[in-house]
């Protein structure tokens, strides 16, 4: 959900030195003066087109100002137009290197980061980048007239100062090593884009950036070319060598799943992520895959898994009790759904931080009890005990025995079932409306919605297409709804935007089930100042059990591979799949025409 925007980079709070780059937790793989990526060709040849659809659900966009709340941007434009002081790499989670800016310095007290930016850095209109220009890009993303979440991200940013033409220091609130961090992943763009407009004004009018590639035309509406820009500056720096070959990107928009998969087959695009297992299964199959003309593989990766799940609305009464959530959570049978649906293709979800470092599992441990000791009286004793695993109708267990287990939390929340229903005192009945904008969704959920009309209640589903969704849910107007976070191997201040108490009553923040805990807000305090991986690891676990313990969501499910359907004849793969990446990022980043496709 708003991908790339919280995507931070990760910097060294070292001594004051300029460097080349920074690692948060001090590891740096590549030395002063290396030439590229392990991961990439850097003799990669430049050419040729690849054509694409999003992962989202969008069904136009209707802007290119990707800062402001309301509207849709194009997919891409964050990671093909826009640029940072530093950028990070698909291998080491927590390092990054110099982009627009040629070295960084973090103060010795580490309240302040200096970076120097790149003589040769260029903005598409010819321009030079320059100091000026960061410091309006910071004013315009933390005014009233950007998204939110950019005041929630560098809240803790006191002053950004132009020092000289090419310099600009960020002075902090306190000493955070995740500070330098957030600030360098920044996107920059010129004092010139709608220049005279108020920022959220700025919509028709094509981003001046220093990225690769631009718009092919200047026109809104559904599908979108990117061409590559052949003076774009940065394409001998170490960190853009190899990458970015393609003249043309593109990516195409449907309606719907039917329409897109067809449109593979009939060689409308060329690449696409599946996230159905049902149509893994039985539509990549036929004539075009036997023979090699499309092709479907399974690209495994280290990625944290990601978080996937139903979600209440705590701002709505009747979810404000635990045990209501909890018995609700007891209705879904996953063990059910992957044999009968999934084709066992996936795993259950565990809390919030699934197949990562980041996960809680079994009591409390020393470091764990460290930090949740302090909050004891902020906390359900049960945080104290094992962590929480969702529930299973594997034998011995039965969604029966669960059903049971939620009716008795039910009644213990005031709610019983007379008269066809489950009421409250009042005889109000508990009905529940899920919003949803995937219409494939529909025949996952409805196991789910069987199951709690046994409990009696009633979940009706309000199918609408992606604008009025997102709409909806910047405006908190909904009660459940079904959501994706992607996993993170550097997880920070954007947890703030996701959990914190500030966010929680923000319109149009990420915190959509309203979550405002105390105990949460100091255990986030306590992410964003490790000092060191273990004790970003102790702090990330702590937050899990205590999240997984408020029984905020209900978790879903999540796949460990990139299942992609592709057009093998067109491209070359690099010969080394990194292990943190996002599959179209790497495709339209790495991957290189072939011959035929000139």
């Amino acid at each position: 959900m708003r991908g790339w925007l919280f995507c931070v980079l990760a910097l060294l709070a070292a001594p004051s030195w300029a460097a080349h780059a920074y690692a948060q937790f001090g590891d740096i793989k590549y030395a002063p003066g290396f030439t590229h990526f392990s991961y990439v060709n850097p003799d990669a040849p430049k050419g040729g087109e690849i054509r694409l659809v999003p992962p989202t659900r969008p069904t136009n966009f209707d802007k290119f100002n990707p800062f402001t709340l309301k509207g849709t941007p194009p997919y891409g434009l964050g990671g093909l137009m826009f640029e940072s002081l530093l950028t990070g790499n698909s291998e080491e989670p927590t390092t990054a290197y110099g982009l627009l800016a040629e070295d960084v310095e973090v103060a010795p007290d580490r309240k302040s980061a200096t970076f120097r930016i790149h003589p040769k850095a260029r903005f598409n209109d010819g321009s030079p980048v320059q100091a000026a220009d960061v410091v309006h890009s910071f004013t315009m993303l933390t005014s009233k007239l950007a998204a939110p979440q950019f005041r929630t991200i560098y809240a803790e940013v006191q002053r950004v100062v132009a020092v000289d033409d090419r310099t600009v220091r960020f002075e902090f609130a306190s000493p955070n090593r995740e500070l330098p961090l957030v600030v360098g992943g920044m996107a920059v763009f010129s004092r010139k884009w709608g220049a005279g407009k108020p920022f959220d004004q700025i919509t028709s009018d094509v981003p001046i950036t220093s990225g690769p590639y631009q718009p092919a035309k200047a026109g809104l509406g559904r599908d979108i070319t990117y061409v590559r820009d052949p003076k774009y500056w940065g394409a001998e720096l170490p960190v853009r060598r190899g990458q970015f070959n393609f003249d043309r990107v593109t990516f195409k928009i449907y309606l719907d799943d039917t329409s897109r998969f067809e449109g593979l087959k009939a060689g409308e695009f060329d690449f696409m992520r599946e996230f159905t297992s049902r149509n893994w299964a039985r539509q990549y199959t036929g004539k075009q895959f036997s023979s090699g003309e499309l092709k479907k593989q399974a690209f495994q990766n280290h990625n944290p898994g990601d978080f996937q799940g139903y979600v209440f609305n705590l701002r709505n009464t009747k979810f404000k009790d635990i045990r209501v959530r909890q018995a609700i959570g007891l209705a879904m049978d996953f063990e059910w759904l992957n044999k009968q649906l999934f084709y066992g293709l996936y795993k259950r979800v565990q809390g919030y931080y699934p197949n990562s470092d980041f996960h809680a599992e079994g009591e409390p441990k020393p470091d764990e009890l460290a930090l949740l000791e302090p909050l004891r009286d902020k906390l359900r004793p049960e945080v104290f005990g094992p962590a929480v695993i969702s529930p299973s109708t594997a034998p011995p267990g039965s969604l029966r025995e669960n059903l049971r287990k939620a009716r008795t939390l039910l009644e213990q929340a005031g709610w019983t079932y007379r008269d066809g229903a489950l009421r409250n005192a009042k005889g109000e009945p508990f009905t529940i409306e899920f919003l949803n904008d995937q219409p494939s969704l529909i025949r996952v959920a409805t196991p789910f919605q069987t199951s709690l009309q046994k409990l009696g209640i009633a979940m009706t589903f309000r199918t609408v297409d992606f604008s009025l969704s997102q709409q909806r849910m910047d405006n908190f107007e909904f009660e459940m709804t079904s959501i994706r976070l992607p996993g993170s191997t550097s997880p920070g201040g954007e947890l703030l935007e996701f959990f914190g108490s500030k966010a929680a009553d923000t319109k149009g923040s990420s915190n959509i089930w309203g979550i405002a805990d105390p105990a949460v807000d100091a255990l986030l305090q306590k992410v964003v100042s490790a000092t060191t991986r273990p004790e970003l690891g102790a702090a990330m676990r702590s937050l899990d059990r205590v999240l997984s313990h408020g029984y905020y969501s209900v978790p879903q499910y999540y796949g460990d591979a990139f299942l992609i359907g592709y057009r093998p004849a067109p491209f070359v793969l690099p010969p080394t799949v990194p292990p943190y990446y996002q599959p179209d990022n790497w495709a339209m980043s790495t991957w290189w025409a072939s011959p035929s496709n000139k």
